[in-house]
């Protein structure tokens, strides 16, 4: 895993300071520490950080081609890569390296720009051609690996895997996107579509950009997406060994490394899943660990203890504390845009917990994706099926007022809790799914923002974009659609950022197996009835792995890594609560209200209301904007 950045100028062929493109790399440091290094020429410059995975003697970077006719700079692993190179070799292509970078290389040589097609593996890399005065952006299919680029005034394009290494050029203009911070309020991240700093965009997953000198600056091209529209055929037995299959493959071809490597161990489906393929191929016990809590009700480090006895791995656990909030200017500095998803703070734990034993740690992320794990796709998939019973008009008309009616009761039983369900249902699917993922709905976003603010924004709502999403998903079902914009939006957004930065921040590269395209795409295809059945999701996976897991592991009530943030701004963070209403950065960049900021707080902390994930995206916000604005 490393850290890519560049310049290219677009019009004409001016000089470029390599002094400016090591700075840009000296940003994202953490991302590579085994080694560095920058080229220039003409117009051009690349520059990498190397963290060693593969062929730790002959992978430096920037490479460049045999010939001499390409130059390239990769941040990710390709897995398949050395049945790519005897492929290659068979074409008369000669390697002088065991690195998966010279097949990107001898790749392009043979390809050209549908060399992305042959990739199987998570990857962000840009590559210029001497010859042709090209330079060639490309991101992985599901956006594992990140890439931000932005257009200087000058016509040039500079590039980076983080947005510090765009900030550490002196050119950007740091202007904010008061759009981008409604999308963040919305879901709590800043989604792949925008970013915060106006101008600055993030190569979308699955896409790749071919820039050319002298020529007009094209719009990303498309060459992978996720298609719902689909449905495989067969018996359960014949999905589950096909399934079954996939995910030996995935786990397999993610276990090439040159350096140690283990895997994440929550107690959950995903990673004990992973770790019980990992155990069934590897020769030596597998490395694993986990984190646990101080508190009862959110500690799952017994389930991994079960998991860590049954396939004999070598397991290592750490108790993290509830109160383990002083990660915050950590994460900010790392994170660079707003991150408001608190789990970000056991995640980063349990990297530097790997990290300490390990280079390379197999994660058991994607398969709530894939495989509609998340409680919300249940609801959808049920409120879905409702709503094909009732007309809109009916909807519309009688849940709504009806679910307004209704008491907010989050105290009580499951059942009892009707109100967002009433008033979903009034809604059409795409509103009430997004509803469902969102954090801070439109409603209290408008007491929030300043009259200047909404001037601005013109009306403009975060979960437009997700209604389109759904609305044009390649897809049969509304559950369909769900996990389509879960696919576009919550997994580059907030899961793969949140694991590629917490692992980055500490030198570990994390991979996931159960993200490999081939196995997406098979779950894609598969019956509803297969993903959600009898109230559950990842029916068909829990099923598969029956013969390797308990059936306490594989069916009881998902968990996942829970922060209590809504006690620590009652308690030890209540005082940073009650400051964001006069935050010098907040007030000195006129988005909100200070009266309602203020307002918020002080119910929070009272206790009349739960405003905790608001507040805790604010002071994530503030932070950010710190750091980014003055």
């Amino acid at each position: 895993m490393c850290g890519i950045a560049g310049i290219f100028h677009v019009e004409t062929a001016k000089p470029v300071d390599p002094e400016r493109v090591r700075r840009m790399t000296d940003a994202i440091a953490h991302r590579g520490p085994d080694g560095s290094g920058v080229w220039t020429a003409a117009g051009v410059g690349l520059g990498h950080r190397r963290l060693s995975i593969i062929d730790l003697e002959g992978g430096a970077q920037p490479m460049h081609a045999a010939d001499g006719r390409a130059v390239l700079v990769f941040n990710g692993e390709i897995y398949n890569f050395r049945e790519l190179r005897r492929q290659l070799e068979q074409a008369g292509y000669a390697f002088q390296t065991d690195s998966d970078s010279e097949v990107i290389l001898n790749g392009w040589r043979h390809w050209g720009t549908a060399c992305v097609t042959h990739f199987h593996g998570m990857f962000a890399f840009a590559l210029y051609d001497r010859s042709q005065k090209q330079l060639f952006l490309a991101r992985d299919r599901l956006g594992v690996k990140p890439l931000h680029y932005a257009e200087l005034a000058d016509g040039s394009i500079i590039f980076g895997s983080e947005l510090k290494a765009l900030l550490a050029h002196p050119a950007l203009r740091k202007e904010a996107d008061l759009a981008a911070v409604d999308d963040y309020l919305s879901f709590g991240y800043v989604p792949d579509h925008t970013s915060l700093i106006n101008g600055v965009k993030k190569l979308p997953a699955g896409h790749t950009m071919l820039l050319e000198q002298g020529r007009p600056r094209p719009q990303p091209v498309q060459y992978w997406d996720i298609d719902f529209s689909a449905r495989v055929k067969g018996s359960q037995e014949e999905l589950e060994e096909e399934l079954l299959r996939l995910m030996r493959q995935a786990v397999a071809s993610r276990m090439v490394a040159d350096v140690p490597l283990g895997a994440f161990l929550s107690g959950g489906v995903d990673s004990s899943s992973v770790v019980a393929l990992m155990a069934e191929i590897s020769r030596s016990p597998v490395k694993t660990c986990s984190i646990g809590f101080d508190v009862g009700a959110l500690d799952e480090s017994s389930y991994a203890e079960t998991i860590a006895k049954r396939f004999l791995t070598d397991h290592r656990s750490r108790m993290v504390g509830s109160d383990d909030f002083g990660l915050i200017d950590t994460l900010a500095f790392h994170f660079d845009e707003p991150f408001a998803d608190a789990s970000a703070l056991p995640t980063y734990r349990v990297c530097e917990l790997a990290r300490e034993k390990v280079t390379v740690a197999l994660s058991g992320d994607g398969a709530d994706e894939a495989m509609a794990g998340y409680r919300r796709h249940v609801f959808h998939h049920g409120e879905e099926k409702a709503r094909a019973m009732i007309p809109a008009s009916l909807r519309s008309a009688i849940l709504g007022p009806l679910g307004r009616a209704y008491p907010k009761a989050d105290w009580a039983p499951r059942p009892f809790r009707a109100k967002t369900t009433l008033l979903s249902l009034a809604r059409s699917g795409e509103e009430g799914y997004a509803e469902a993922v969102g954090v801070t709905g439109p409603a209290i976003r408008e007491q929030l923002y300043s009259d200047k603010a909404k001037a601005q924004l013109q009306g403009y709502q975060g979960e437009a974009h997700m209604h389109l999403l759904m609305q044009n998903a390649p897809a049969r079902s509304g559950l369909d659609r769900a996990q389509y914009a879960d696919m576009k939006l919550w997994l580059p957004g907030d899961i793969l950022t949140k694991l590629d930065r917490t692992s980055m921040a500490v030198g570990l590269e994390a991979r996931e197996p159960l993200l490999d395209h081939r196995l997406m795409e098979f779950a894609a295809k598969l019956p509803e009835n297969m993903r959600v059945r009898r109230g559950q999701g990842k029916y068909l996976m829990k099923q598969t792995m029956e013969r390797y897991l308990p059936k306490d592991i594989l069916y009881r009530p998902k968990m996942g890594f829970v922060t209590p943030v809504s006690q620590w701004l009652r308690g030890p963070l209540a005082g940073a609560a009650r400051d964001l209403s006069s935050s010098r950065t907040l007030n000195g960049l006129g988005w909100f209200s200070s009266a309602a900021i203020g307002k918020f707080a002080e119910d929070h902390i009272a206790g009349r209301v739960d405003h905790g994930r608001l507040l805790w995206q604010l002071i994530m916000l503030e932070k950010s904007a710190q750091r980014i604005f003055g």
